[in-house]
């Protein structure tokens, strides 16, 4: 039998999987649903605009908005973790190895379940990364400083950033349909159920800046990045 104290000692382990084992699904999540061709989450829409405008790989488009975007942490006085820094990195080298593996799809009837797969393979990746608790990605860090700074909700502040994102992407012409509106509408639950899933037992028991449910508070809502 695993002692108490064993346990614990193999924690940093576990949480170091979970961290690059979600952040990597998270890349494949984000390449599949580019090929689906069916509409991306709003920060997706943004880089893939970028992206077309300046020849750049998407996946180095979010390398670079990831970096830049760490910067305006500064003045909000938020501190980056191991899984901020290794989101910058990870997400934007498997996105473009995604996109490099798996080709382009014509066919509807393909491209509709290749979304469905994308959406429920980036809550489980969520779930993953966050639950490992070693800091939020750039972008929820972004909005929890904000709510900080400002007093306002975390669910008002995060609504302005992403219609804010949505609409400069979709300005620059980044890809807006119903993949868009189904992962606004699924990201939330699935999240909720996968970090209740790899939740890690033994692990110390402090609230996460990125787990729960909306509130006045960071800690009391769901922000996938």
């Amino acid at each position: 039998m695993i002692s108490e104290s064993g346990s614990r000692r193999g924690l940093p382990v576990r949480r170091l999987v979970q961290l690059y084992t979600g952040l990597t699904l998270y890349g494949v999540s984000m390449g599949l649903m580019l090929r689906a061709e069916l509409g991306l989450e709003p920060w997706s829409v943004l880089n893939q605009g970028i992206s077309r405008h300046t020849g750049l790989s998407i996946g180095t488009v979010t390398i670079v908005s990831g970096a830049l975007i760490l910067l305006l942490w500064i003045p909000l006085r938020q501190r980056p973790g191991l899984g901020t820094v290794s989101n910058v990195v990870v997400l934007g080298l498997v996105m473009d190895a995604t996109l490099a593996w798996v080709p382009e799809l014509d066919s509807l009837g393909a491209r509709i379940p290749l979304l469905a797969g994308a959406v429920l393979l980036n809550g489980a990746a969520t779930g993953l990364y966050i639950s490992a608790d070693f800091g939020p990605g750039p972008r929820d860090g972004l909005m929890t400083g904000l709510h900080r700074r400002t007093g306002r909700p975390v669910r008002l502040v995060r609504t302005c950033i992403e219609v804010t994102v949505l609409a400069a992407g979709f300005l620059l012409g980044g890809s807006v349909g119903v993949g868009t509106v189904v992962y606004a509408l699924a990201i939330g639950p699935l999240a909720q159920f996968f970090l209740r899933r790899f939740a890690i037992k033994g692990a110390p028991a402090k609230p996460s800046p990125v787990v729960a449910r909306g509130g006045a508070s960071p800690e009391r809502a769901i922000l996938p990045e």
